[in-house]
């Protein structure tokens, strides 16, 4: 393979740490009182799941999110730090490219309607699955300087 300036596995590199990056930068500018103490993420979520074309989004949504509003408030902001601090430190990597490819789908069909959000969610798990794919955390990952995960 040739590239300009830095090798595959560099350039690789540089594509799962931007995403991390991109993950960390949404946790960053989340208000994160107003998903803790008021509710308000996942009470926006119940409304655009409550107006979803698909019955089966209501439903899930219903079943799964809304019983537990703040437990699901929690594990949506913390996954999304959890996923940015993995892929820019390259810590358990997989488990972080897995972790985010899994949020982008869930907030992919969330948000079907939204075609801004679309674009940027389907971006997002296609890096993911290139750099999952590609074993990204071969090079400038703490997975690499371990020694595990095959890096």
């Amino acid at each position: 393979m040739r590239t300009v300036w830095l090798g595959g596995a560099e350039w690789l590199a540089v594509l799962r740490i931007g995403l991390g990056l991109w993950w960390l930068e949404s946790w960053r500018h989340k208000d994160k009182k107003g998903w803790f103490e008021r509710g308000t993420g996942i009470a926006w979520a119940a409304g655009v799941a409550r107006d979803h074309r698909w019955p089966a989004v209501r439903t899930g949504f219903q079943r799964v999110v809304a019983p537990r509003p703040k437990l699901m408030a929690y594990t949506v902001v913390y996954a999304e730090l959890a996923v940015g601090l993995g892929l820019v430190t390259g810590l358990l990597t997989p488990v972080a490219l897995l972790g985010g490819l899994v949020l982008n789908l869930l907030y992919l069909v969330l948000m079907i309607h939204d075609w801004a959000e679309q674009g940027q969610n389907a971006m997002m798990a296609l890096i993911s699955l290139v750099a999952l794919l590609a074993l990204s955390w071969q090079t400038w990952s703490l997975d690499a300087a371990i020694g595990w995960l095959g890096a």
